[in-house]
């Protein structure tokens, strides 16, 4: 069984659709909307060809018609992208975001899953990244072989005990340095933290042309460009 898992899409159609891989199933880890300039495109997307989908906290967001105040980093980015969302989503598109549940648990050749977009403990807010000692104390009670995760937007595929954490990082909008799309192939007992090149300046050309304020846009796109935000302090992220 060979299986697809892809997470924080982020409206980004043009590095979703670079992702040309032969899969049984597909795991979509939330994440679909907000910052990039193609949300319809990506929520049908994962309507067709997610087998299993969770919802991330910018779904929720989005679905739920939270509105964001901020205006640093990604809450800034959050807070002029999110009404560009709700004009692109019709009713169906909405309801599909609403409806993803928090975690999915499920059997594929004998191994237990759950995803999480952050994790056990909070399945939509909470991050961590590569820390194994914490992971495992995350995922002593989780009762699954893998466990599958988003919203870092970095990848990392680490034993935690006897668990197997997964993050295949971000499709749309990566944070490590790498502009390239990630995702992960499951296939039997091999994990593949994967990357795909994609026509990013089509991406950016989408955005130059969407009604996002100019500063967002140069912020998006050098995100785009270099996989991380223009250079800033930790504590100017402001992540929502």
């Amino acid at each position: 069984m060979r299986i697809l898992v892809v997470s924080d899409i982020h409206a980004n159609w043009a590095a979703l659709a670079a992702i040309n891989e032969p899969h049984d199933l597909c795991l979509c880890l939330g994440d679909l909307v907000d910052y990039g300039p193609d949300p319809f495109e990506c929520v049908h997307w994962a309507m067709k060809h997610a087998t299993y989908a969770i919802r991330g906290n910018h779904d929720h967001g989005v679905a739920q018609g939270v509105p964001v105040v901020g205006d640093k980093g990604y809450r800034y980015l959050t807070r002029v992208s999110r009404p560009l969302m709700w004009q692109a989503l019709g009713a169906e598109e909405r309801r599909y975001l609403l409806q993803l549940p928090l975690t999915q648990r499920f059997v594929v050749d004998g191994k237990r899953f759950l995803l999480v977009h952050g994790t056990p403990r909070d399945p939509l807010d909470e991050y961590l990244m590569k820390e194994p000692e914490i992971w495992a104390r995350r995922v002593r009670e989780s009762e699954a072989d893998i466990v599958c995760v988003g919203h870092s937007h970095v990848q990392f595929n680490l034993n935690a005990g006897s668990t197997v954490i997964l993050n295949p990082g971000s499709v749309g909008q990566p944070r490590d340095g790498d502009p390239r799309a990630a995702y992960a192939i499951i296939d039997g007992s091999k994990i593949e933290l994967k990357r795909v090149e994609y026509p990013i300046e089509d991406a950016i050309a989408r955005m130059e042309a969407s009604a996002l304020p100019d500063l967002a846009k140069q912020i998006l796109a050098y995100s785009l460009r270099h996989g991380r935000l223009p250079n800033v302090a930790a504590s100017e992220l402001d992540l929502p």
